[in-house]
Order: C-alpha cells, then structure tokens, then sequence
C-alpha cells in the first residue's frame, strides 16, 4: 500500500509544480505600502491595477476611524462563539436589517466568508431529489458547492441563454420523476470577463420553467445599479431574485458576506448552514466597519460614480489602442492577447520590471491555449495619469509581442529551465 502523500512530493498539482519560478512574483506576490492606485512591488512602486478595492474604501479615514475604533472598544475577539449559541450582538441585526433594505429583500443573514457562503448556500437549498443548473464560468466556490449536491446537476453554456433552456429541460424531467425542484445558479458580473450575467433573460425563461435563482452578485453589489444594489438593480429584475449573495471583499474592501431573500427563506439558511451554524460569529470590528462601509454606500453615490468614470476612460484608452476587451459591460477590464505560457510569462515579468505596471495574468487552463488575458480592476482612486501609463505600457508589450520579442526570449527562458 502507498502512503497517502506519496504522490505530492512529485506532483504539487498545476499551480504548484510551477512553485520554483512562480512563487513571490507570479503567485503570492509582496505588495507593500498602503491600499491604493501605487504600490510597491519588488521595491519599485506600480501602478495597480490587481486590488479588490472598487470604491476606494480600504483607506477611507471614516472607514479606517471606525475600524480602529471597533477594535480598540471590542478586540478582535467580540463576540466569542457561534451565533446561534453566544455570538449574536444587536450590531449583528443591525448590519442584516441594513444589508436587506439596501439590496432590496426582505431579510439578509451574514457569513464569515464569501467562499465559505456559496459552498453552504448551495448544501443547505438541495437535497438529492432536487436539481442544479449553474453557468459554466461560475466562481470555484459555486462549483465546489455543486459538487457537494447528491443529486443531477447540469451546466449550460456561458451566459447563453439556449443553452440553459436545453439544461431546463433536461432538469425538469428529472426534477418531476424525482419530485424535486430546481436551482438555477449564476453571477450578477463574471469577475474574469467583467460581463454581467444575462439576469433578465433567465427570469424571464421563469414564465415556462419552475426554477429558483440564486445570483452571485460579489463584482456586482456596489458597483452597478441606480443605487449600487447590483446587477438586478441594473437589469430591473432585482425583484426576481430569488437569492441574492454577496462578498464585503470587493465594494467593501471588507471581510465577510451576506445572502439575502424572503424572510421563510433565509430564516431557514440560519438553521441549517453548516458553515455558519458551527462557526465563530463575525468579529465586532467587521461588522461596525462594515455598517460604516455601506453607510458610505449609501450616501456617497460619488464613489461609484468616480469608478465608472475611471473604468470608462480606461476602457475607452485601451480600445483607442487596438485591444480586445471582449464583451466587459462593468467596470472590469479584460485584455485579451495571443501567446503561449513562456511568452505570457515574460510579457508581465517586462510590463511589471521595465513599465511599472502590475496586473493579474490569467492563462490555459482558465481560458484557451494560446491565449493570455490580463485583467485590470479600476478604483475610485486611479487617476487618469494611471492611465495614461498604463495604455502606453499595453502599447509597448503588444509591440513586443506581436514582433516575437516575448517568444524568442520565452523559449530560451524554457531551455534554460529544461536544461
């Protein structure tokens, strides 16, 4: 018999069996310095465009006031256990009451983790006679909560609304023979591509398919709709969603999460998310920082409207210069470029070390081989020096590329290693 971790000291996974070149520069980069448009990276300062940070809110002096204040009374600590056995604190209610009238629902509940959310979401609404239909591009933590689900699952084609009645189908002649019911699942915006899920279209396939919808809406909530409730705020269903989730990790610049739908329903979620009914409660510091988050939210419609106006310029700059941005409709700016991994990995080696400017890289096997995508995320806090610097940079390593400049460099980077 082989001992179990026999096959890790050869194989560190796909990520990992590129740990020697990667670690500390294309994967668990240092940034130093506080959370803004520049920071430091290798001891050189960027220009960054890879920080969940959509409103600028990380280093907002009310939000910074009330966290310090927060953990100066409280600790971090406060309060000690789960919420159902000593952890609940009226600030608790106070934020779900707040978080439910701003996203428009009848009552919210708050999670640790987004991640940790959306797996126990999932668990908790299906048994093994119900079904789930989800898009194909979903967020690893919307697939790793469907794979917990012992019954049929199906996914449709991205945003391809066809392709999801086809699954509908299919899902309803299960769902009756098993006399269960079924789950649609998708993303207010897809955090790779930045295009919003096509909501409206799904509700509307509602009128001939019994199905519940629940949205991931973490790249939504903040950014998108008259008031910063989401993509069905944009879309004008926000009524039809059945539940609503989202992270404080993107608009809030925060740790935690939310769901949010009808009272029965999210009283249920309560009692029965494992996650949640066997976790620590959410420090107090988190929540009070979080109530100063979304009071921000609501009374500064300046910050979202700030971040579309920098994601609109940078957007408009990059296009100017002839580069795919596929078909972003939010503030998240994909650029696609031809090339392979070497190549892809020399391009942001040049664009960070020789043009100063840092952005996440995403490569085969999240999008096809032979393709790179390098995605920005705009802030409130960018200026449009940022991005002057950075459609010129793009400029530079697009030249570089197309004339062979990554892949010579590329492939003896690759025989070297081989050798």
């Amino acid at each position: 018999m082989k001992d179990l971790f026999d096959k890790f000291r050869n194989d560190k996974g796909p990520l990992g069996n590129y740990a020697d070149v990667a670690e500390g520069y294309f994967v668990f980069p240092v940034f130093e310095g506080q959370i803004s448009n520049r920071m430091k990276f290798n001891g050189q300062e960027m220009v960054t465009w890879s920080i969940n940070n959509y409103l600028g809110l990380a280093n907002h002096p009310e939000v910074k006031k009330a966290d310090a204040e927060s953990a100066a009374k409280w600790g971090m600590a406060y309060p000690m256990g789960a919420r159902a056995m000593s952890g609940q604190t009226e600030k608790h209610a106070q934020l779900e009451r707040e978080l439910a009238e701003f996203v428009q629902k009848e009552t919210a509940y708050l999670l640790n983790f987004g991640y940790q959310g959306n797996v126990s979401i999932i668990d908790s609404l299906v048994n093994k006679y119900d079904v789930i239909v989800y898009d194909s591009d979903s967020h690893a933590s919307i697939i790793d909560g469907c794979r917990l689900h012992q019954g049929k699952r199906f996914t449709f084609q991205h945003n391809d609304v066809d392709s999801l009645e086809i699954m509908l189908e299919r899902a309803t002649k299960v769902a009756e023979k098993n006399n269960g019911g079924i789950l649609v699942i998708t993303e207010g915006v897809f955090g790779m591509r930045g295009e919003q899920g096509k909501l409206k279209e799904i509700v509307a396939l509602k009128e001939k398919y019994n199905f519940r919808l629940l949205v991931d809406d973490a790249h939504g909530f903040g950014t998108l709709g008259k008031t910063g409730a989401g993509a069905g705020e944009e879309q004008g269903i926000q009524d039809e969603i059945d539940i609503y989730f989202s992270t404080f990790a993107k608009s809030m610049a925060g740790i935690g999460a939310f769901v949010a739908g009808d009272k029965f329903l999210i009283d249920y979620l309560k009692y029965n998310m494992r996650s949640q009914v066997f976790a620590k409660s959410l420090p107090m510091p988190m929540v009070e920082g979080a109530l100063k988050r979304l009071e921000l939210l609501r009374r500064s419609p300046e910050l979202k409207d700030k971040l579309w106006e920098v994601a609109t310029s940078l957007q408009k700059g990059l296009r100017d210069a002839g580069f795919d941005l596929g078909s972003t409709n939010t503030v998240i700016t994909p650029v696609y470029l031809k090339g392979s991994v070497p190549e892809a990995m020399i391009l942001v080696k040049d664009l960070r070390d020789k043009y100063k400017v840092f952005t996440s890289i995403v490569i085969y096997p999240v999008i096809p081989k032979g393709m790179m995508l390098l995605r920005l995320i705009p802030t409130a806090v960018h200026t449009q020096e940022d991005i002057d610097i950075t459609v010129k940079a793009f400029t530079a390593i697009k030249d570089k590329l197309e004339s062979g400049v990554y892949k010579r460099i590329g492939d003896e980077y690759m025989k070297r290693m081989r050798g």
